[in-house]
């Protein structure tokens, strides 16, 4: 089921025009839902009634380089570093006057929601993470992986290459099909859902934000000068301070699940682990209960820890 499309909103914000679905009640609580790559504001479809019929207000923004959001300068640098969706995640709450809402989201989202939580946690009310902690350890990026979990990154290295430049700009259907079925084994996606979001990589700006996201990920690319201070805050790993739950699904083919110990040492307020069945990397699309079940605790612990 597509989101209606009289629902998505433009707003200037930062160095972006952002495109966004607002659902809900007005004046309810806010909760901010952030997508993935190579996914978009459709990982949301089946979350966003489960929320808004609880009486949340829901946005949701199509990231940089993704559907109708669109840079404000053509002279901007496409940056696609993690600053980057750090500053865009704070220019749209604060630009739509949201004060404190709750965050949420995966992957990239995932990544823009624990960077803003750790580096403006008035701005934030409360996290849900898939997969933990997603600020970025750039200065470790050399570091090997298992071989087995290394396969299933093939994307990063391609993506270093000027062959795969070229391949992302003649295949991004094709190169996200290949990622959604490794992400979620466990996931029967339908083509059409494949190509609903697919729809958002035409973006003229896709090409240049996935090419400098991931090589300046892995040390090969520099950042952008506007994004050098937020970068060497995150360089620091800045703990978490705000109310999060985690979230990893048990069939994530990229990213094991795990209990969070591991992680722990970056949350230094109340974070609770949650292992999520039959969930793949897209969690919101193929377990929408359970990440809106995430989504309505946090608004009752947040709530109590004021």
């Amino acid at each position: 089921m597509p989101l209606p499309v009289h629902s998505t909103r433009t707003i200037d914000a930062g160095e972006l025009s952002v495109a966004y679905v607002d659902a809900g009640d007005p004046t309810a609580t806010p909760v901010v839902l952030l997508h993935g790559f190579p996914y978009d504001i459709h990982s949301y479809t089946d979350v966003i009634p489960r929320l808004t019929d609880e009486g949340l207000r829901v946005l949701v923004p199509y990231l940089r380089g993704h559907g109708p959001t669109r840079f404000l300068s053509k002279q901007v640098e496409k940056s696609g570093q993690q600053a980057a969706l750090a500053a865009d995640l704070s220019a749209f709450i604060s630009t739509l006057n949201l004060g404190s809402p709750i965050l949420a989201g995966y992957d990239w989202g995932g990544r823009a929601a624990c960077a803003v939580a750790a580096l403006w946690p008035d701005k934030v009310a409360g996290l849900v993470s898939v997969n933990g902690y997603l600020v970025q350890d750039i200065a470790a990026s050399q570091m090997p992986l298992e071989p087995k979990l290394e396969a299933g990154f093939w994307y990063f290295w391609y993506f270093a290459t000027e062959r795969g430049r070229a391949g992302l700009h003649k295949h991004r259907r094709e190169i996200a099909e290949v990622i959604w079925k490794r992400n979620s084994p466990a996931w029967a996606f339908a083509p059409d859902e494949l190509d609903r979001s697919a729809q958002a990589f035409d973006n003229p700006d896709y090409v240049d934000i996935v090419i400098h996201s991931y090589r300046h990920r892995l040390g090969y690319a520099p950042g952008a000068p506007q994004f050098e201070s937020i970068e060497r805050r995150l360089s620091e790993q800045p703990e978490i301070s705000v109310p999060t739950i985690t979230l990893d699904g048990l069939a994530d083919g990229n990213f094991p699940a795990t209990d969070g110990s591991a992680q722990a040492r970056h949350f230094i307020g109340f974070r609770e682990h949650r292992q999520v069945p039959q969930a793949g990397h897209n969690l919101p699309a193929e377990q929408p209960q359970a990440f809106a079940d995430a989504i309505l605790a946090m608004k009752k612990i947040s709530k109590e820890s004021r």
